[in-house]
């Protein structure tokens, strides 16, 4: 039996992390090494071919991988940058989804959010939509700590 004290936040991240939002969080993690391996790849052997559109498609990696990270720890900090990054995904995907389809020239080579994500299955369409009914469904408890990367980071005895 473990005697050791839990966290406010423990039970709050261990009813955020069951069932679907299991299944959301690994899908987010696949996204998150798809758009990375993707980008990386494209960036390395062709990126003078569509700067734009691989630049893009790196950032959609980054916010994917944060959104993941964000999604998994608990605390209000945490869960509020689950939130900037799901917002700010569910933006790229309608303005470069919307770009790419009046302004195809744009965008010589597809992006992660190019045509709303077509290239994935749309799944960065749907997906934020929904991380935010998750999010909305699960906000942390009043007294929960509001631990941020930041203060993770402050905690941690230097080496």
């Amino acid at each position: 039996m473990n005697s050791a004290p839990q966290s406010p936040a423990a039970p709050a991240a261990r009813r955020r992390m069951s069932g679907i939002g299991r299944v959301l969080v690994a899908v987010y993690g696949v996204l998150a090494l798809a758009a990375l391996g993707r980008s990386f790849v494209q960036i390395v052997q062709k990126f003078d071919e569509a700067p734009l559109a691989y630049a893009l498609s790196a950032l959609a990696a980054v916010v994917y991988v944060i959104a993941t990270i964000a999604l998994v720890r608990s605390g209000r900090g945490w869960y509020r940058v689950a939130w900037a990054t799901i917002v700010f995904e569910f933006t790229g995907v309608l303005v470069v989804g919307t770009l790419s389809v009046v302004l195809p020239g744009l965008f010589p080579h597809d992006t992660v959010w190019s045509w709303y994500g077509r290239g994935y299955l749309f799944i960065p369409l749907v997906l934020p939509v929904l991380g935010m009914w998750w999010l909305a469904k699960h906000r942390p408890a009043a007294g929960t700590p509001a631990e941020t990367p930041l203060a993770v980071a402050a905690e941690r005895p230097a080496s």
